[in-house]
């Protein structure tokens, strides 16, 4: 095992799920106070025809090439999913639930079709499914370091902004501040950390990276910047160790060990999180009953006659 962590390549590789899980992270949150944690997962099953059609159409396994082609059927599902909500009856979370089938069916019959043609089976492309970190080369890994970075840098250079955004949008307004401009952005970004995601986690359990460190954060703090903070920390931790595991020679899917490992640190925050946490809760409530009882023993003693 230590060998394997050593090795330069996969050092590479968890320097990238790392700084993608920061990413994803980070973005989360912003997905969580929006109330949109469906719409991650539907615009990265939406990706995955984007991913097929590209390869078909160079014929060679491109990482940037094929992120761009996942990032166009992406921002196509985002805008069936508003017109859908917008110009008919249907809700928004069942417009995200039409978009995500229909989009991931077409994306498995594309992507049957593009193994049976020449070099199809050897491109790799259902590691898209699951995910395969290790199955990424130099060119995945700088191309996915760059991206994560960039959306990395626009969430913290942007921060008051995302939380006017977020929080109270009528005084955005008032301030000048473009609604519509910021949906946008928030859209583009959210895109683009699915899109580069997708082969080191899968289309499948990429919206668990972006909302279970969120959900995770949620129970320490109340502060919005120290939930972003802690998010990313969580979603780089889940990256990088789930994507060692995944290096050691088990040749299993990245995806799932990175999944597995946020949902530890969720689990120990729905228990011991200070913030609502289970446990916590429960301690707090016995310590209230018996600093009550002490302030009014005649009140207990009353109580527990009855």
């Amino acid at each position: 095992m230590l060998s394997n962590l050593l090795h330069i390549n996969t050092l590479w590789v968890m320097a990238s799920t790392m700084i993608l899980g920061i990413a994803a992270g980070g973005i989360g949150c912003l997905a969580y106070w929006k109330r949109q944690n469906l719409m991650s997962d539907a615009l990265s099953h939406a990706a995955l025809p984007g991913v097929v059609v590209a390869f078909l159409i160079i014929q060679e396994k491109n990482l940037l090439l094929l992120v761009i082609g996942a990032a166009l059927s992406a921002l196509l599902g985002a805008f069936f999913i508003q017109w859908f909500s917008n110009a008919s009856r249907i809700t928004e979370d069942t417009a995200m639930g039409m978009t995500l089938s229909v989009f991931y069916g077409v994306g498995v019959m594309l992507l049957a079709i593009a193994n049976r043609s020449p070099g199809g089976n050897q491109s790799g492309l259902n590691n898209f499914i699951y995910g395969q970190a290790a199955a990424m080369v130099r060119s995945d890994v700088i191309t996915m370091i760059a991206l994560a970075s960039i959306v990395i840098l626009i969430i913290f250079l942007a921060f008051k902004e995302w939380k006017l955004f977020l929080f109270d949008a009528n005084f955005a307004k008032g301030v000048g501040m473009s609604i519509r401009g910021m949906n946008v952005l928030y859209t583009i970004v959210l895109v683009t950390t699915i899109v580069i995601g997708i082969q080191a986690v899968g289309v499948i359990l990429m919206a668990a990276m972006l909302i279970i460190p969120a959900v995770s954060a949620r129970y320490w703090t109340h502060s919005f910047k120290m939930m972003i903070l802690l998010s990313s920390a969580i979603g780089g931790l889940a990256g990088a160790f789930g994507t060692w595991v995944s290096s050691t020679g088990s040749g299993l899917p990245t995806g799932p060990f990175i999944v597995l490992t946020s949902s530890a640190v969720f689990i120990l925050s729905l228990l011991f999180g200070k913030e609502k946490g289970i446990i916590i809760n429960f301690i707090q409530f016995k310590m209230q009953q018996r600093a009550s009882q002490k302030k009014h023993p005649l009140a207990a003693e009353k109580g527990g006659s009855q």
